[in-house]
């Protein structure tokens, strides 16, 4: 299995990253995807590749940090990923009309920053949406991207527009409770070929650990319920998300 969005960097799992990738690695996770989502983690995910191999760095400005999105900024994230194959995507990064206070322009002028340095250098972007649905996909229509809509968590009539154009879903631990009804009808509908998983730890735990702190290793619990879901046996969801997390980040090796 392949983890493709993971925070490895943040506070909650200072002084235990070798032991949390152990746990992974005997969970059957062979990769994990460690993403920034401001300049401090980016510049931590970079450092973190020396850890492990099983490691993968992304360089992303979220929405809450959409200000320090500038070109200077784009020019050093396209050196480094010029000289590191093992930075695979831009992201985190889209919008946030839920909780973030950057006034919307703010977050367009980074977004579009983030999508024309990813589209020049033909790597993916890992898409941050939250009550953007339309504004979101409407900017994204102007770039030609590989992308993925980290932590799907949207419709399934606007999923199914996603899916039209070829971009990915990929689901966290939020299918396994018991009030996500809804986000599991679109798991339900996901094309084969258009879905990835991912744990987003330290948050969102799976129902089985909620309120602990989530890591890589419970990944099983994301693969094991869209296997319940789709009436496919685990090892078929981890086979095929893997393949399609590799298709994707074309330089996972």
């Amino acid at each position: 299995m392949i983890d493709t969005h993971a925070h490895l960097m943040l506070d909650q799992f200072e002084g235990e990253v070798d032991e949390v990738i152990k746990r992974a690695k005997a969970a059957g996770v062979e990769k994990i995807i460690n993403v920034g989502c401001d300049l401090k983690s980016c510049k931590q995910v970079v450092e973190m590749l020396s850890v492990d191999d099983c490691l993968y760095a992304t360089l992303g400005l979220h929405p809450y940090d959409a200000a320090d999105a500038t070109d200077a900024v784009m020019a050093d994230w396209e050196k480094q990923i010029k000289d590191n194959e093992r930075i695979v995507a831009i992201g985190e990064c889209g919008l946030d009309y839920f909780k973030a206070e950057v006034p919307k322009d703010v977050q367009e002028k980074a977004f579009r920053l983030q999508l024309e340095l990813a589209q020049s250098l033909n790597i993916p972007i890992i898409i941050h949406n939250r009550e953007a649905d339309d504004d979101c996909l409407k900017i994204m229509d102007d770039y030609k991207v590989g992308a993925v809509f980290h932590c799907y968590g949207s419709t399934a009539e606007f999923a199914r527009k996603l899916w039209y154009r070829g971009i990915y879903t990929s689901f966290t631990g939020i299918i396994t409770y018991p009030k996500s009804e809804e986000l599991q009808v679109v798991v339900d509908e996901v094309p084969m070929d258009l879905f990835m998983v991912e744990t987003d730890c330290p948050y969102l735990a799976p129902q089985k650990y909620r309120g602990e702190r989530n890591e890589p290793a419970y990944l099983t619990e994301v693969v094991s319920k869209i296997g319940e879901l789709k009436n496919l046996p685990e090892k078929d969801v981890a086979r095929i998300s893997t393949e399609n997390a590799s298709e994707f980040f074309l330089r996972l090796s």
